[in-house]
């Protein structure tokens, strides 16, 4: 906990003496956890309560799916975002996940179904989002949601969009995350700070996210804009403390952790951790991942840490 009330900086170091790759770590601080969190304990499951709304997103009706622990009240909002790409997935995706933040945190979780490229390109995506957390802001007590506690959270193509509405909430003043937590996130359409997809056994391939990248960003200008490739950007001061998951089976590992260092360079309170033997399309379910973000929002919390 009293890591989070410091004036700087600050991640975890590394546990298990592994090589780190140098693309994520500089000489400032910034060292890559790899010892997977302590599995968490077996305890009751809480009955949630599931229900949905459909609310006017950026080019389309979009659908929110809230996962509520029954009873409760005064809970931390969490927008989640699944992943797929920018291309697919669905709310179902991110049930898992959905599930245990709502049990474990506990929290009232609000899982996006925001528009999906090619038919609906950048910037839908991240509106989408923006469009949810406004609706949070207005709504989420009448769901037993408190608007003084909201953070964001996301796999793959959602990890970006939950980073993304970091940037849209500083930039426009309107919505103020606590914290953030990003999983396996995609953050350079650029592609040049992948990993070796052999070496790395990836589940995913470098032509995979390009033709990915190439439906959700159709226009080459949007490939640098800072809502599209959050790596590129040289404004990151002010954003939401910020933990960042990486699989060291998964060629976007590198990119991540490079993140996560110019977060810290840019004052921004982080924390990142690499699971080993762990595939990229696991990490966005991975149980010790989610406990250890789960323990990453709690500390943000009780810290009181301004975003």
């Amino acid at each position: 906990m009293d890591a989070f009330k410091r004036s700087t900086p600050w991640t975890i170091a590394d546990q298990s003496g592994a090589d780190v790759a140098p693309e994520a770590a500089p000489a400032a601080r910034a060292r890559v956890a790899m010892a997977a969190a302590p599995a968490p304990k077996a305890r009751a499951t809480t009955a949630i309560d599931v229900s949905e709304v459909t609310i006017e997103g950026h080019a389309q009706d979009i659908v929110l799916r809230l996962y509520r622990p029954q009873g409760a009240s005064n809970l931390p909002v969490l927008l989640y975002f699944h992943g797929g790409g920018f291309v697919r997935g669905t709310l179902d995706d991110a049930e898992a996940a959905s599930r245990f933040f709502a049990e474990r945190l506990p929290a009232l979780v609000v899982s996006v179904g925001y528009s999906l490229a090619p038919q609906f390109p950048f910037p839908a995506a991240p509106e989408d989002a923006h469009r949810a957390a406004l609706w949070v802001l207005t709504r989420a007590r009448a769901f037993g949601g408190s608007t003084k506690r909201i953070v964001a959270a996301g796999h793959d193509a959602g990890g970006q969009i939950a980073n993304v509405l970091a940037f849209i909430g500083r930039d426009r003043g309107d919505v103020k995350l606590a914290a953030q937590a990003l999983f396996a996130p995609m953050l350079d359409p650029s592609l040049t700070r992948l990993g070796d997809e052999a070496r790395l056994a990836s589940d995913i391939s470098a032509s995979e996210c390009a033709a990915c990248y190439r439906a959700y960003l159709p226009e080459a200008a949007q490939r640098m804009h800072p809502y599209a490739a959050p790596l590129e950007c040289t404004r990151l001061a002010g954003l939401p403390p910020t933990f960042i998951v990486t699989a060291q089976n998964d060629v976007l590992h590198i990119e991540a952790e490079k993140y996560a260092t110019r977060l810290i360079e840019a004052g921004v309170r982080t924390h990142v951790m690499r699971y080993p033997s762990v595939s990229h399309a696991q990490i966005g379910a991975h149980p010790d991942a989610l406990a250890e973000a789960v323990r990453f929002f709690r500390c943000c919390f009780e810290a009181g840490t301004p975003s």
